[in-house]
């Protein structure tokens, strides 16, 4: 792990209510090395954010049960870290951009004071110099320090993403969780803010997990990408080698369904079916029921990990040098 600098082994979340119980999470694997970017893309309720909140530890209680897993920040366990201990972490080593900036933001607290209060927490320094590295992160994702007074519904949705990205990022963290930090942002805003956290991450040399929807963010942002499925990673590699040569039948539907204009096909071809019910996941391959490729053995067989190529990983039990 030394150039490690977050490891998620086997790692499952389960959702338990009055009437069900939800498999979120199955058996989760995944590394993010030092000034490294990862996309994790997926269907909504593959489990994305449950691995984000997870990482954070926190996830809603009593909901939420932690089934089996480690996760290692610096060779470290943090689940088993006391609640204190990992507040220290908490918004000063590992910061989040969570989805909706409509909701992270108090609405009665100024928005300089909401970032001035996480830089003071971690930080031994008086209010006044924490109110002026507040102004300081303002101006560096461009929002000018004379609105550090003004409350969050005198900010547009993009100004609003922009003073979420100066929380998380005002404690200089080593790695920023972005829970689909562009979803509410129309194209130009998104782009913008993508070219920010860009400027920021390479400035201060963060390692970032990017959830998104979006291949065409990923193959702009990311360095390495994790396809989720089911709450599994059915793919993971480069974003050359998945964007080159993807090959999971999941992997292959997400692209296949994406308009190119390369292309004299008159349809996309979406991914038949929908997403399986987590509370009543299929036996053997979660898959096997959208796959065109399915055998009888998919349906019976829980398929492992594959090394297609050095690096690249498919959970598929047809995948075989490269190809499925």
């Amino acid at each position: 792990m030394a150039d490690n600098l977050l490891e998620i082994r086997n790692l499952a979340v389960e959702y338990h209510t009055d009437d069900a119980q939800i498999y979120a999470v199955n058996n989760i694997n995944l590394t993010v090395r030092q000034g490294e970017t990862i996309g994790i893309v997926g269907e909504t309720g593959a489990g994305k954010t449950t691995i984000a909140k997870s990482i954070m530890r926190i996830l809603p209680n009593p909901q939420a049960k932690l089934i089996s897993g480690e996760i290692f920040y610096r060779d470290e366990n943090i689940l088993k870290l006391s609640e204190k201990e990992m507040r220290r972490i908490r918004g000063n080593k590992i910061a989040m951009i969570f989805q909706d900036p409509m909701t992270a933001l108090n609405p009665i607290e100024k928005v300089g004071f909401q970032i001035a209060e996480t830089i003071k927490l971690h930080n031994k320094i008086s209010s006044v110099e924490a109110e002026k590295r507040a102004c300081d992160m303002l101006e560096m994702v461009g929002i000018p320090m004379e609105r550090f007074s003004e409350y969050p519904h005198q900010f547009s949705g993009g100004m609003k993403q922009r003073v979420v990205i100066a929380m998380a990022l005002a404690c200089n963290p080593e790695l920023l969780l972005a829970d689909e930090p562009t979803t509410a942002l129309d194209v130009t805003i998104q782009a913008q803010v993508l070219d920010m956290m860009r400027s920021l991450k390479e400035k201060l040399n963060t390692s970032v997990v990017l959830i998104t929807h979006d291949l065409g963010i990923v193959a702009d942002f990311c360095d390495t990408v994790a396809v989720t499925y089911a709450g599994e990673i059915v793919e993971r590699g480069t974003v050359e080698q998945l964007f080159d040569n993807p090959s999971h039948p999941y992997t292959l539907g997400l692209f296949g369904s994406l308009p190119r204009l390369d292309s004299t096909e008159r349809r996309l071809k979406p991914v038949r079916g929908l997403m399986p019910d987590p509370t009543n996941l299929p036996s053997g391959c979660r898959f096997h029921d959208r796959c065109p490729d399915a055998t009888d053995k998919c349906a019976e067989v829980a398929p492992e990990d594959v090394e297609v190529a050095p690096g690249h990983i498919v959970k598929c039990i047809n995948a075989v040098g490269g190809a499925v």
